[in-house]
C-alpha cells in the first residue's frame, strides 16, 4: 500500500515503473486465483487500471469499488468510463450516489464512513489548548507542507489560546518528521496512533490540516480548523478547469465554505496565518464551525433523503446469493 501512496502528477511519474509493476502483479494474482468477486478499495487510478486490464483479459467475475472517485470535483466524464468496469460502487460520502447517477456512472450505494462510526464528538471546546498540525500522510505531501506548518506554528506560538504544538502523523513518518523538527524553538510534540489522535482531538484548541480525509475526521470530532494545500501544476490546473468550489471535505459535505481553505502554489504563510488568527480570535467563527460540524455528523449518520446508509458487507454478499 505504501507504494501506491502518491498524490499529484509529479509523484506518480517519478514512481510510474514501480506502480506499473504492482499493477501487473495484481492482475496476475487475480487471474491466477479467479475469485468470484474482487473488491477494490480506493486507490482510484490504480483500481481503474487493474479493472480495465481484468476486463480486457476476459475476467467474468464481479468487480466492486469501495470508495467512489471524486467525479463531483474533477473529470466528471470518469463516471461513464467506470460504468462498464464496476458492477457497483460503494460510496462513503452521502451525496455521491445521486451524483454518480446524474453522471451516468455505475450503480452506487451509500455505505457510510468508518470515521463517522469510530470518531466521537468531543464534549466541549477548550478555551486554551494545543494547536494541532496535520501535514498529510503521504511522503510527498509531508515534504511540501511541513515547512509551511512549522512557519505557521511559529507565527502563532505566543497566542494566548495556544498552549503548545502537536503534530499528528502516520506511524511510518514519525521518525522522519522528528528528525526534521528536532531542535526547533517551537517544540513540536510529534505523535501517532489512534489513542494519540483521540487525545489530540479532545485537547486541541484548533487545527491546521492538509486537505484530505483527516479534515472530515476533525469535523466529526468537533475540532475547529483551517484547511490548506500546496498543489502541483496539474492539480491547480484541474481545479481551475473544472471550477471546483471546495477541496475540504467538511465544505464539500455541507455545500458551503464552513471552514477556511487556503490553497497555495508555494509554502507562503501570510494567508494561512491570517485565517488561523481570525479563528483563534473570533469565538463566533468557532461556534459557526461547531454548528456546521453537527450538520455533518447528521448527514454522515443518516445519509441524504432516500439514501440511508447500507451495510457494505451486505452489498458484497448480495453478489454471491
Amino acid at each position: 500500500m505504501s507504494d501506491l501512496a502518491v498524490m499529484g502528477w509529479r509523484d506518480v511519474l517519478l514512481r510510474y515503473p514501480l506502480l506499473y509493476r504492482r499493477m501487473r502483479q495484481t492482475v496476475r494474482a487475480i487471474r491466477s486465483e479467479n475469485p468470484d468477486i474482487v473488491v477494490f478499495i480506493d486507490a482510484q487510478v490504480f483500481s481503474q487500471t487493474v479493472a480495465q486490464t481484468l476486463r480486457k483479459s476476459g475476467y467474468k467475475g464481479t468487480l466492486l469499488l469501495y470508495v467512489a472517485p471524486s467525479v463531483w470535483a474533477w473529470k466528471p466524464e470518469r463516471a461513464r468510463v467506470l460504468k462498464p468496469l464496476f458492477d457497483e460502487v460503494m460510496a462513503v460520502l452521502p451525496f455521491e450516489p445521486k451524483v454518480m447517477k446524474e453522471l451516468s456512472g455505475p450503480p452506487t450505494s451509500y455505505v457510510g464512513h468508518a470515521a463517522a462510526r469510530d470518531i466521537r464528538a468531543r464534549s466541549m471546546q477548550p478555551d486554551r489548548g494545543p494547536l494541532l498540525l496535520l501535514p498529510g500522510s503521504r511522503s510527498g505531501e509531508i515534504g511540501r507542507h511541513l515547512p509551511l506548518m512549522r512557519a505557521t506554528a511559529e507565527a502563532v506560538r505566543g497566542h494566548a489560546r495556544v498552549s503548545g504544538l502537536v503534530l499528528l502523523t502516520v506511524a511510518s513518518q514519525v521518525d522522519r518528521i522528528k528528525r526534521e523538527v528536532r531542535g526547533r524553538p517551537d517544540e513540536v510534540s510529534v505523535v501517532s496512533g489512534a489513542d494519540a489522535a483521540r487525545r489530540a482531538f479532545d485537547e486541541a484548541v484548533a487545527a491546521v490540516a492538509v486537505s484530505g480525509t483527516i479534515t472530515l475526521e476533525l469535523a466529526l470530532a468537533g475540532v475547529p480548523m483551517v484547511v490548506t494545500y500546496i498543489g502541483d501544476r496539474g492539480q491547480l490546473a484541474n481545479r481551475e478547469k473544472y471550477r471546483v468550489p471546495f477541496v475540504g471535505l467538511p465544505n464539500i459535505v455541507v455545500g458551503r465554505e464552513l471552514v477556511p481553505e487556503v490553497l497555495l502554489r508555494a509554502p507562503e504563510t501570510g494567508r494561512l496565518v491570517a485565517n488561523l488568527r481570525r479563528l483563534l480570535d473570533d469565538s463566533g467563527a468557532m461556534e459557526a464551525q461547531e454548528a456546521g460540524f453537527a450538520e455533518i455528523r447528521r448527514k454522515m449518520r443518516e445519509g441524504e433523503p432516500g439514501e440511508a446508509p447500507v451495510d457494505p458487507a451486505e452489498r458484497v454478499l448480495a453478489y454471491l446469493r
